[in-house]
């Protein structure tokens, strides 16, 4: 498709899902989605700092022009994080981490591989498993939050299995790409049985990016 093919296609279905939520969504709160994901992408081209700020203007505007609303979406998000963080860490004294934005940079150094949840409201999490050292044989990595940026390099010698599901945004393995709606990734890598070391993600997000590379 060419640029100005989908330049309109973008308009279209921005100024179609405008016209069918207009009477939803007030002035305030367009701007601020449009700050999310300006910054977003402000974020993901490399400038971080600049994309940050939009983020954290845009989620300031939704929260005062839509106070209830979000701060009901983050008390059932995280109702559903204690109450399935329970079933799916094998055991109790797990890490429970919880923030409204939270960066977590498990790729640029050697790192300590343990059961963990983690919830955010907006967070970023990129983890390379070739630099993990693994407490234990099997371990449990739990995901959640409202909108989230998942970047997953896994190397052959790991036994990886992985949950994902992710209401609206993009999902990436391997060549294989998908965007839209309820996007679903079940995945276990081969070998997973005999694995000597074992890490399941478990992933849930409202709007995530998932990328998942097999190294």
């Amino acid at each position: 498709m060419s640029r100005g093919k989908s330049l309109f296609a973008v308009l279209a279905i921005g100024i179609g899902l405008m016209m069918l939520l207009g009477r939803f969504l007030s002035f305030f709160t367009i701007v601020a989605l449009l700050l999310l994901i300006f910054g977003y992408y402000k974020h993901k081209s490399g400038d971080i700092k600049k994309g940050r700020t939009l983020m954290w203007a845009g989620t300031a505007i939704i929260i005062l022009d839509n106070l209830i609303l979000v701060v009901g979406i983050m008390l059932i998000s995280l109702g559903v994080f204690y109450w399935k963080g329970r079933k799916v860490q094998p055991r109790e004294g797990y890490i429970i981490n919880q923030n409204f934005m939270s960066n977590y940079a498990w790729d640029q150094a050697p790192w300590i591989l343990r059961n963990t949840s983690i919830w955010h409201v907006i967070g970023e999490v990129d983890a390379d498993l070739s630099l993990a050292l693994p407490e234990e044989k099997e371990t449990v990595i739990y995901l959640q939050g409202v909108m989230g940026d998942i970047d997953l390099s896994i190397p052959e010698d790991y036994g990886v299995e992985i949950e994902a599901f992710v209401l609206f945004g993009r999902q990436k393995f391997g060549d294989d790409q998908k965007s839209g709606g309820m996007n679903r990734l079940v995945y276990q890598s081969p070998g997973y049985a005999g694995s000597e070391y074992k890490v399941k993600f478990v992933i849930s997000y409202l709007i995530g990016d998932l990328d998942v590379k097999l190294t």
